[in-house]
């Protein structure tokens, strides 16, 4: 349908809705953009980062891609990284996947869909490095829960390895990194225990959240 006459009326009762509720709040977002926050998510249209961890317009700052993948030689990834770290100083960077994401499922079952399958590659290198652990498991549900995991702890790693975090961390920047995943089933963040804030905590934080993602899919 090429006529977007009924976006733009959503568009219009929001900003009205906006405004009756906070007549200073277009105002306000106009003079500044001060996140304390950079979210690093799947492009999923179920997954809404502001709405998720209840923020405003303006309190949080996004990058999204098919499966949430940082890759060192992503211009885009890589210049909101250095934005929101040297600019903007955000403390918390968010790596955040879902479970029942189409891409970390194509990628587990090597089902090709074109042109993504390059990007998708990624993923499925993660998934080779633990196939053992995931065709271990019950059933293909959950060894693509637990690659969706291994994914977000797999990026969360990525980003503190870029030259942006390490500079970051080596002027005593305050920052920090974290592995989330959402439930579609339920809407709760899940914390993956991947969160650190300098170089000695990454390779253990590393080795335990791998370690227990796998360890939490594994039949019992």
């Amino acid at each position: 349908m090429a006529d977007l006459s009924d976006l733009l009326a959503r568009n219009r009762a929001w900003a009205a809705r906006m405004v009756s509720a906070q007549p200073d709040f277009f105002a306000g977002l106009v003079a500044q953009q001060s996140p304390r926050y950079l979210w690093i998510g799947c492009s999923d249209s179920r997954v809404p980062a502001n709405e998720i961890v209840n923020l405003a317009p303006g309190e949080l700052f996004v990058h999204r891609n098919v499966a949430n993948v940082v890759v060192h030689t992503d211009l885009n990834c890589l210049s909101v990284l250095q934005f929101a770290i040297d600019v903007l100083k955000v403390e918390n960077i968010m790596v955040c996947g879902h479970y029942g994401c189409g891409g970390i499922q194509a990628a587990w079952r090597g089902q090709p869909l074109g042109l993504i399958d390059n990007w998708l590659r990624h993923v499925q290198d993660i998934a080779s490095r633990h196939r053992a652990s995931l065709e271990a498991m019950a059933g293909e549900a959950e060894a693509v829960d637990c690659l969706s995991e291994l994914n977000v702890i797999e990026q969360a790693i990525h980003v503190c390895r870029t030259t942006i975090v390490q500079d970051a961390w080596q002027r005593g920047q305050p920052l920090f990194i974290h592995g989330l995943v959402y439930d579609l089933h339920d809407g709760l963040l899940r914390d993956l225990g991947m969160t650190v804030g300098g170089n000695p905590a990454v390779e253990p934080k590393y080795t335990a959240a791998i370690e227990a993602a796998v360890r939490r899919h594994m039949p019992t």
